[in-house]
């Protein structure tokens, strides 16, 4: 099993200097329960490098080996143009530091909800996408799977993105670590299956449905379902009707047939990932005709992603049959918007069902 490494107290900082004062640490990136991330100058190269710093203070032998596993992995897969390359690995001062490529303009979930996005930009959103999916090709040729894959751990490189956080990694190509990962991007099988409880799961197959959740996010700005489990309404609805994903989003037919493909509920028949990346290049179109939607529109302001996926599962009607179209404008539940855990606002500001809210304002 892939170690696993608990949250230990990293209120400390690290020092401004490091390896040997060659490194300036200046702002901070980031922070999460396992430490934190610092953009810094390395006064030899001349160039700015991402930092990860935890503190090794009081770390066990799992912990610790938990550190190097992740940066053993990362570096196994450094040299791809998409993947921050992980350039060495120094520790010193109680702190275990991972120097990294470091990019200055944020990472993908910012560019998605804060500038505009990729809403209507098809060929942006096929480049984005294949540089995603030839680095996690290059992850899985190494025997790699990622199982975190997500918007925030997703690096801007100008028209460039590279992969990063290889810390829920493993080698291990079928798993039994459920729930890894962030609850937006897993599949069913990672939380133990819907229709059945299962003992283990498809790492591979789990990373390609991560990445088709990513291409929603990256056509429509919004999530599909806060989690693929059967609590969720809006999934649920999802599994008794493949097609109701097109009844709530402007989706072209040709995108609907991959997302189907791509959320099948067996991992031995999701469609594999070179056959992803080859069909989301080929598609001719991701949205429905503005004269052909019925999606999300409807004649009652308090239409919303949620209601109608009640209506779905009670066995009522959704889609065309309970919506008239309206062309111009969406409504959207605030349980269908874009967001994560780092980024709360994102539901909090669109508490209202049925409010048109549009992404780049939640900041």
């Amino acid at each position: 099993m892939t170690p696993t490494l608990q949250p230990h107290n990293s209120a400390k900082h690290p020092p401004q200097f490091i390896h040997n004062d060659s490194l300036v640490l200046q702002d901070m990136l980031g922070v999460g329960a396992y430490g934190s991330v610092y953009k810094a100058y390395d006064q030899v190269s001349r160039q700015m490098r991402a930092i990860k710093c935890i503190r090794t203070t009081g770390l066990d032998t799992m912990q610790r080996a938990f550190q190097g596993y992740e940066a053993k992995l990362h570096a196994l897969v450094s040299g791809h143009p998409n993947i921050a390359t992980l350039h060495e690995v120094v520790e010193e001062d109680d702190f275990f530091y991972m120097i990294m490529d470091c990019g200055l303009e944020g990472d993908l979930f910012s560019k998605i909800t804060e500038r505009g996005g990729y809403v209507g930009k098809d060929m942006a959103i096929k480049s984005i996408f294949a540089q995603i999916a030839g680095a996690v090709m290059h992850c899985h040729s190494k025997g790699v799977f990622h199982r975190d894959l997500k918007p925030e751990n997703i690096i801007m490189f100008g028209d460039m993105v590279k992969l990063v956080d290889f810390g829920l990694a493993t080698t291990e190509p079928i798993s039994n670590d459920f729930g890894c990962g962030s609850t937006f991007y897993l599949s069913p099988e990672c939380q133990g299956g819907y229709v059945e409880r299962v003992t283990s799961f498809d790492s591979a197959a789990n990373d390609v449905w991560s990445l088709g959740v990513i291409l929603i996010n990256l056509v429509f700005g919004r999530n599909p379902w806060k989690q693929a489990c059967p609590r969720d309404e809006t999934f649920s609805a999802f599994v008794l009707n493949n097609d109701f994903l097109q009844t709530i989003l402007p989706m072209s037919a040709e995108l609907n047939e991959i997302i189907k493909a791509v959320f099948c509920l067996n991992p031995m028949k999701r469609l594999s990932l070179p056959e992803f990346a080859r069909r989301v290049q080929g598609c001719s179109s991701f949205t429905a005709p503005a004269d052909g939607l019925s999606a999300v529109a409807s004649s009652s302001p308090s239409a919303s992603p949620r209601t109608a996926a009640a209506a779905g599962a009670a066995g009522g009607p959704t889609g065309a049959e309970a919506t008239t179209p309206t062309p111009i404008r969406f409504h959207f539940g605030h349980d269908a918007l874009l967001c994560n855990s780092r980024d709360n606002k994102a539901q909090s500001q669109g508490q209202d069902s049925g409010v048109c809210v549009e992404l780049h304002s939640l900041a």
